[in-house]
């Protein structure tokens, strides 16, 4: 039997570089795995993502939301939920960042910084706790960069990503009783073609590592599925990071 055989997941931005890993790892583990994609541009890699799963006898569901916009979010959680017969597992990963001087951050990028990387998991997890029994699970996806703002111009970006770990550990406290865990997996530099492994940056990154290499989408895939099956079930409210040494 798969690690999350008859399992329930709602991913949100799953159709490329990690949230895809995931979508993939947890439908490979058993789970039925619905997941966000923001735009008509993502259509084809949601649909070939729903597609490969299918043709492997899973089950999976393309969902188009904005984690801009709380109804989205919540329509999203909802149709799970309709569609799959209930939910089991919340993986919150979709997020945005600004790169910019701080002499040319506007309040608007403040908004959308907060409202996808923030709000959009607050909003999630108030509708997705009314799904959720015991043994679920709420995982959420930061970065090393909440703890160690590494490089300047990332200020709103590394902002954001603190937030959840206050969140994460007051979530733990409110849904332990319910048995319902909660995690927040922090990545470090990872190979996506967000942030890939060949450029100059990458190099300097490199020479942060204590091992020296960048990590895959597919090692945060394993990492979520670990956290969502039954051997994590007494980890929560705390920070798993997993950045080749980057904070070490």
């Amino acid at each position: 039997m798969k690690k999350l055989e008859n399992k329930i997941a709602l991913i949100t931005g799953g159709s490329r570089g990690i949230g895809a890993a995931i979508v993939r790892r947890l439908a490979a583990e058993g789970a039925s795995v619905a997941f966000t994609y923001t735009s008509e541009s993502s259509l084809d890699k949601a649909s070939a993502i729903v597609s490969d799963i299918q043709a492997s006898g899973g089950r999976a569901l393309a969902i188009k939301a904005d984690s801009r916009q709380a109804d989205e979010v919540i329509a999203a959680v909802t149709k799970t939920a309709t569609e799959f017969g209930g939910l089991d597992i919340l993986v919150s990963n979709a997020g945005v960042s600004y790169a910019k001087d701080i002499s040319e951050l506007t309040i608007s990028d403040y908004d959308e910084t907060m409202d996808v990387n923030v709000k959009a998991v607050y909003v999630a997890v108030l509708e997705a706790i009314k799904y959720l029994g015991e043994g679920g699970r709420i995982i959420t996806i930061g970065s090393c960069m909440g703890d160690n703002a590494i490089m300047p111009n990332n200020m709103l970006y590394t902002m954001s990503k603190t937030a959840l770990q206050g969140l994460t550990r007051a979530l733990a406290r409110d849904l332990g009783p319910k048995g319902i865990s909660v995690t927040l997996v922090q990545p470090g530099p990872t190979n996506t073609d967000m942030n890939p492994s060949d450029t100059e940056i990458a190099d300097f990154f490199r020479s942060r590592m204590a091992l020296g290499e960048y990590g895959t989408a597919e090692n945060i895939g394993a990492l979520v599925a670990f956290l969502a099956g039954e051997e994590s079930k007494y980890i929560t409210g705390t920070f798993i990071t997993s950045d080749s040494g980057f904070n070490a």
